[in-house]
């Protein structure tokens, strides 16, 4: 890659990095399912007049718009809200490479060889000290639903490979319109509409920032920038940097939070980041099925198969088909 864009790929994993650290402090602001509904809803409503109609079937726009949109970021921003801190999320969630690579075997019989088998059971490893870490000094429910939302990341990279979108911008564009207002209905009956329109009416410039960032920097420019990187170079070539996510996401959530990075935590983050990159990065066996897509998407691994975002750590194959947080 040339130095322009390899600077370019290590800024998008920066952005997506530092937007779980925005994400925290958005939820001072607002309940966890209106930020996303809000997230969703500025990212699409400017986009969806300039991408033209929808190039790919509404069915695969609806299914990974749910799978996605509403589970997804619901049960993340859900998670952080309950407690899960934002560094420790950013690593977490990248375990969703794990459910796509075992979801993929199951749904489109792609066989992964004993190099990935390793890097998953290495990943899973890391999620278990993570999990002790957490069970003895943390919230249990926030781990738990992030985890939970690292599984719906999984499953709607696997819906976007069998969507195959001809065009990931189009594709993510629309898929954004989904959740709006399934999360502004989930967030008026389980948070209630005084604590909506509380956070609605204390808007203040802060708040305005964060749905900014979420919505515009760390979607539309993170997911047009890695599209851009991955019709030029080979995913293989793109993907690694996605195993940044994590590292930025961590070390911004200790600048800026102040979030005190444990020694198992360490241990944790390695196993996983490792982990990942044998998932992501070992080739399919031979035989497997392939359906990659010419276009890419943008964070939270990084491949041709796409659709919308990268999903940091997802095989290259079956990646890209989820934008990063």
């Amino acid at each position: 890659m040339r130095p322009v864009h390899t600077a370019l790929a290590v800024l998008v994993a920066a952005v997506w990095g530092f937007n779980f650290v925005v994400i925290e402090i958005g939820l001072g602001h607002f309940p966890p399912l209106l930020l996303s509904a809000l997230r969703f809803l500025v990212a699409a409503l400017p986009a969806v007049f300039f991408v033209g109609r929808p190039k790919a079937a509404w069915k695969w726009i609806i299914a990974v718009g749910v799978a996605l949109g509403i589970a997804k970021f619901g049960l993340l921003f859900t998670g952080m809200a309950a407690g899960m801190p934002a560094g420790l999320s950013s690593l977490v969630l990248q375990v969703q490479s794990v459910f796509t690579a075992v979801l993929a075997s199951l749904v489109l019989r792609e066989r992964p060889g004993r190099v990935r088998i390793a890097g998953m059971a290495v990943a899973l490893a890391g999620i278990a000290v993570a999990a002790v870490e957490e069970g003895t000094s943390g919230p249990v429910l926030g781990f738990t639903l992030v985890v939970a939302a690292a599984a719906c990341w999984g499953v709607s990279n696997v819906l976007t490979r069998k969507a195959s979108p001809p065009d990931a911008l189009n594709f993510m564009v629309w898929v954004c319109t989904v959740p709006v207002l399934p999360l502004f209905a989930l967030s008026l009956l389980l948070e209630g509409p005084e604590r909506d329109l509380a956070a609605l009416r204390g808007l203040d410039w802060s708040g305005v920032a964060v749905i900014a960032y979420v919505a515009w920097v760390s979607t539309v420019f993170g997911f047009g920038a890695w599209n851009h990187l991955l019709k030029r170079y080979p995913a293989s070539s793109v993907a690694p940097f996605s195993l940044l996510v994590p590292v930025f996401g961590m070390s911004s959530a200790a600048l800026v939070l102040g979030e005190g990075v444990s020694g198992p935590r360490w241990v944790a983050a390695l196993l996983l980041v490792g982990g990942v990159g044998m998932t992501s990065l070992a080739p399919a066996r031979a035989g497997a099925r392939t359906k990659a897509v010419g276009d890419g998407g943008a964070a939270g691994g990084a491949a041709a198969g796409g659709a919308a975002a990268v999903s940091a750590g997802s095989p290259p194959a079956a990646a890209a088909a989820s934008p990063a947080p």
